[in-house]
Parts: C-alpha cells; sequence; structure tokens
C-alpha cells in the first residue's frame, strides 16, 4: 500500500506543476473594450474549441478533476493507513 501512496503522490506532484503551467499560459478572459464594439465575435472567437485555446481549457478541466481525485484518495489512504 505504500508503493501506491507513493506513486499517487509522485502523479500529483506532476499534476500540480502541469496545472500551474497551463493555468499561467491562458489568456485572460475580459475582452476588455473590444466587447463594446462588437470585436469579440470574430472568427478566432467563435472557434475556440477547436484552437490552442480551447485545448488548454479542456486540459485544464481534465487535470483539474483529476487533481481534486487523486487529493481525495491520497486523504483517504493517510487516514485508513
Amino acid at each position: 500500500m505504500e508503493i501506491v501512496r507513493i506513486i499517487l503522490t509522485v502523479i500529483f506532484i506532476l499534476i500540480c506543476v502541469a496545472l500551474s503551467v497551463l493555468v499561467l499560459m491562458q489568456e485572460g478572459k475580459s475582452a476588455g473594450l473590444g466587447a463594446i464594439s462588437g470585436a469579440a465575435e470574430t472568427y478566432w472567437g467563435k472557434n475556440k474549441g477547436r484552437s490552442m485555446e480551447g485545448l488548454l481549457v479542456k486540459l485544464t478541466k481534465w487535470l483539474a478533476v483529476s487533481f481534486l481525485l487523486i487529493a481525495a484518495i491520497l486523504n483517504i489512504s493517510r487516514i485508513w493507513g
């Protein structure tokens, strides 16, 4: 059981680092003054799901879910063990 806990801890640390990098790589959600004039509705604004920014958002969501799951598993294993 101790080996599984060590492996999960290493994976947890790697997810923490990857999640931090992904969050820092993303652009801000505020459109600034471009939203007032309607400049936010461009081709790139409509197809964000298929762009690199969309991929970063999806990866961030999956890493956040795995972060929470592994944190819960590590906490439960600490209580039981």
